[in-house]
């Protein structure tokens, strides 16, 4: 194995087989398939590895080896898991077979007075002056006794179960997606009861016993879903620290992130080891960060795990965001041919392949996702995107209403949906749409963007400013973002503020790009085309100045659209021009503003040139020969006087 010796590599498997074995006795599924898929994408080694005690999981070169502390279970925890094996294995196949109260009873039945998944009791008449007469329905109350005597394992897997359920009768709740009753604030019932439980569990914890990490794990989840998001991620931290192999713990983490910054200032509190690695990658690519520190993190990790199509989906990813997107692709295509039945972020792959036009191949893909598995999100969005291709917005929206209704939290959906309902000029439901994809994900930039297009459809450029600031916030080296940030602040009256936010489109490599086709609210429609500035942002700088009355800076932005036509200079000293844009509707409207900026000011000789030129491009032609005339009736008047 590259990078790790026999030891190692040893070790490294028997963790990974451990959180397998340890994710799957907690019906932690998704955890576990992610763990069984690492392991499986170790390479191959006929000779058996050494057991050995020897604990580092990466090498000195790169990622730090400090050694990840096996959990042990102590005496008492181990007695207790013995005594009550034979309920646990009662419980947890009524877990797999989706009777989550049936699998919480088990365990829980005598620990709580009627909460809010007990029926709810008759109410007490009331006196005359509207008193009860006896107490009100008592609030869930934590049995002391009856948590204690559990182990943490039947605990935690009782109160997984007990907030599934809740998660069920969630779902079983909500109204049709963007229905008229649909108010997307529907809450989970049990996260008080599974709260009360955990504090009191947290708070008086036995002597003898280790803490595991899967409690901190659940309760992190509870404070996250309740916005107590500060804690959550302390929670959180605590659970990698106590068993790092538990992957869901990681991505509720990440969820927690908002920033770059803010994922700077938590990996130095996390267990350095591969878990860590990982998490910075995967963390990364969900903050829409692709350095080329990510890159090399990734590479290093993919020598360690050569056959993961985790990772190599992260790679893939990371090209798209930084709009690679042949190298997205291609990566896509490989994983496709290696395991055609895997739907896992294929929803990213159809959206690629809308970006870039490739209709048979999202016709393929479609095929496969569907004949894998209809009811799954990704296959949904998949289907979506090819009949969005096709402007069949209808049936687009009818799909991702689909894959919402399996996950309501499926991020991509709420998105595409916004991006249908605006083609269809549905403005109030593209709105909403966006609106609950940033209460999915506030890291969502695209929601942000399409929430500020669609305000600018209804021309409330103040509300479409406050969207586009948010999404370049999220996104700052993105050009098309500062672009539009630009152009509302010039809707609004602040001509100094857009200037600005067009030359930061600059400064961020707002390049002209011929090749990449653009999706509405994607913000993919530049990229680095030789160093050829856009001339449309060139443009709207000038236009700007002009309002303020800054002629002389006007035309020199002018100057300089004109000068994109063919490309700056190669300084290999032959002088030769790069290739440029070329005659464009933009460079042709520059010139004819200089024609006129030349006449304006006596320059008769260079506003003729600059005409001639018009004439012979083929653009804005009526306006240079009406200008020309002018021009030819100003210099005769001038030589007959």
């Amino acid at each position: 194995m590259s990078g790790l010796s026999k030891a190692d590599e040893a070790q490294l498997k028997a963790q990974l087989q451990h959180a397998v074995v340890a994710c799957t006795e907690r019906c932690l599924y998704q955890s576990a398939k992610w763990a069984a898929e690492l392991l499986n994408s170790l390479p191959e080694d006929d000779e058996d590895g050494s057991d050995t005690d020897v604990d580092s999981p990466m090498p000195d070169s790169s990622p730090p080896s400090t050694p990840i502390a096996v959990t042990h279970k102590n005496p008492r925890e181990s007695r207790l898991e013995a005594r009550e094996a034979h309920k646990y294995l009662l419980a947890k196949t009524y877990f797999d077979c989706r009777e989550f109260d049936r699998c919480a009873a088990v365990f829980l039945a005598g620990s709580l007075s009627p909460g809010p998944s007990a029926p709810t009791p008759p109410q007490p008449k009331r006196g005359a002056k509207g008193k009860a007469k006896v107490g009100a329905t008592p609030k869930a109350k934590v049995a002391d006794d009856d948590i204690h005597r559990h182990s943490e394992k039947a605990l935690f897997l009782a109160l997984y179960a007990k907030y599934m359920a809740g998660e069920k009768r969630m779902n079983e709740e909500c109204e049709m997606i963007l229905g008229p009753q649909d108010g997307g604030v529907t809450p989970n019932k049990e996260l008080p009861v599974i709260s009360a439980i955990l504090k009191e569990w947290f708070s008086d914890p036995p002597e003898d016993r280790e803490p595991q990490g899967w409690l901190e794990y659940l309760y992190g989840i509870v404070l996250a879903r309740g916005k107590n998001e500060k804690d959550a991620l302390e929670s959180f931290i605590r659970s990698v620290h106590l068993y790092p192999y538990n992957w869901g713990a990681w991505q509720e983490l990440a969820n927690l992130l908002g920033s770059v910054e803010e994922l700077s200032a938590v990996i130095p509190r996390l267990p350095q080891n591969i878990m860590t690695f990982i998490f910075h990658i995967y963390a990364s690519q969900e903050l829409f960060q692709s350095s080329d520190q990510v890159h090399s993190t990734l590479l290093q990790t993919l020598s360690y795990f050569p056959r993961s199509a985790f990772l190599k989906t992260q790679q893939a990813l990371l090209h798209y965001h930084a709009k690679s997107f042949e190298e997205a692709e291609q990566i896509f295509s490989e994983l496709l041919v290696s395991e055609p039945h895997r739907i896992d972020a294929m929803d990213c792959y159809s959206n690629i392949l809308y970006v870039m036009g490739l209709r048979p191949k999202l016709a393929f893909l479609a095929q496969v996702a569907s004949a894998t598995d209809k009811f799954r999100p990704e296959t949904c969005c998949v289907v979506g995107n090819y009949y969005s291709l096709k402007s069949e917005h209808e049936k687009a929206v009818m799909y991702f209403r689909r894959a919402l209704t399996l996950d309501r939290n499926f991020l991509s959906a709420w998105t595409l949906m916004g991006h249908e309902f605006v083609e269809m000029k549905n403005t109030h439901a593209a709105i909403e749409s966006y609106r609950r994809a940033v209460d999915v994900n506030r890291k969502d930039y695209r929601a942000w963007y399409g929430l500020g297009q669609t305000y600018e459809v209804l021309e409330m450029h103040s509300y479409a400013l406050f969207y586009h600031q948010r999404a370049a916030a999220l996104r700052p080296y993105d050009p098309k973002l500062w672009q539009a940030v630009g152009q509302c602040f010039g809707k609004v009256g602040k001509h100094m503020n857009g200037i600005r936010a067009y030359k930061r489109a600059l400064v961020a490599g707002s390049y002209y790009d011929t090749n990449v086709a653009a999706s509405f609210g994607s913000g993919e429609g530049s990229g680095l085309g030789g160093g050829i500035l856009d001339p449309e942002v060139l443009y709207q700088i000038a236009l700007l100045y002009e309002r303020i009355n800054d002629v002389a800076e006007c035309a020199a932005y002018m100057e300089l659209v004109l000068a994109q036509e063919e490309g700056p200079d190669y300084e290999d000293g032959s002088g030769d021009p790069g290739p440029g844009v070329g005659v464009t509707p933009t460079t042709s409207k520059a010139r004819l503003w200089l024609a006129r900026y030349e006449y304006m000011r006596g320059m008769y000789q260079r506003a003729m040139e600059l005409c001639n030129e018009l004439s012979q491009d083929g653009v804005e032609v009526e306006d240079a020969k009406a200008l020309m005339r002018d021009i030819r009736a100003r210099t005769q008047s001038s030589a007959k006087a």
